[in-house]
């Protein structure tokens, strides 16, 4: 039986950490073919691909998903 790895999350240099608020986006890219985000305040994971990831990606950098309100 193979042991499934456990991912290693990171956070963004960019994120200002406030224990008082501590709202940062944390991504987890140690698994093959997989990238993990998670809510530092909830715990709350979502899983990726990694081709869904880089569709993602992808879109944010064209612009796909910015706010206009």
């Amino acid at each position: 039986m193979t042991a499934v790895p456990e991912f290693e999350f990171r956070t963004s240099s960019a994120c200002k950490y406030n224990n008082n608020d501590p709202r940062c986006v944390e991504v987890a890219t140690n698994v093959p073919g997989k990238v993990a985000v998670r809510n530092s305040a909830t715990g709350e994971t979502v899983v990726f691909t990694a081709v869904e990831w880089t569709d993602f990606m992808g879109g944010a950098k064209l612009g796909e998903f910015d706010v206009t309100a």
